[in-house]
């Protein structure tokens, strides 16, 4: 017998577990939607690092910042994750520029 993750949904008896399961719906799309919104940002500034445009990678890196930490401040992921993918946004766009101050 295969079980899957998926398997049989129970019904919660206790009135506080009943309160639980309808605050969990409404917590599990507001993180999802923060967690869509800091991919989002990520695949913005990464598109425009790939897009060569060194200006709009730096202002869409800038606000990408602010929303990467307000997420992180929430909870939904740890800091070090979001000091990480800063880091690595920041060291494209740094990339970006040097060639162009070179020139």
């Amino acid at each position: 017998m295969a079980t899957s993750s998926k398997a049989k949904k129970r019904t919660v008896r206790l009135a506080s577990g009943r309160k639980r399961a309808r605050q969990d719906v409404k917590l599990n799309a507001h993180n999802s939607s923060l967690r869509s919104k800091f991919r989002t940002v990520i695949k913005n500034v990464q598109k425009a690092v790939a897009a060569g445009d060194g200006a709009k990678a730096a202002d869409l890196f800038k606000t990408a910042q602010q929303t990467i930490d307000s997420i992180a401040d929430k909870g939904l992921f740890h800091k070090n994750k979001a000091a990480r993918h800063k880091s690595r946004l920041a060291a494209k766009v740094k990339a970006l520029a040097a060639p162009a101050a070179a020139a």
